[in-house]
């Protein structure tokens, strides 16, 4: 089987179905490399798919890019990045433009768009601490 042409096809069918390339249909984290990722590790009854090789249709977002680095596959192969896509692409969300995501996560935290409050317990440490 030929990936990259399965992912290719896989986007274009779900942007047919009036999706959107990565997915995510009504379900803003139901992205493609997440869904694979989660179906992969369920298939595998793992949490590391070490020996897996996983195609992209693009260079992944933060949330994604985060997903891939939890589950450790051999590598990821994508096929188009963010700067070629970027004059097809819009969005409607309020935090989020294409341009700057990325920059927002090395952002201090009380310096990102997205408005985030600490409400510390210790209760919530000690969870950690089991």
């Amino acid at each position: 089987m030929n990936f990259a042409e399965h992912t290719i096809n896989l986007a274009k069918e779900n942007v047919r179905n009036g999706g959107r390339p990565f997915a995510c249909t009504h379900d803003p984290t139901a992205r493609a490399e997440i869904l694979a990722v989660r179906a992969a590790c369920m298939k595998l009854q793992t949490e590391h798919l070490t020996d897996c090789e996983i195609y992209v249709l693009a260079s992944p977002c933060p949330m994604c890019l985060g997903s891939l680095y939890y589950c450790s596959p051999k590598k990821v192969i994508y096929l188009t990045t963010r700067e070629e896509y970027s004059a097809y692409y819009t969005d409607n969300r309020k935090y989020f433009e294409l341009e700057t995501s990325y920059d927002e996560y090395s952002k201090l935290i009380g310096e990102r768009r997205l408005p985030m409050v600490k409400e510390p317990r210790k209760e919530a440490l000690e969870v950690y601490a089991l």
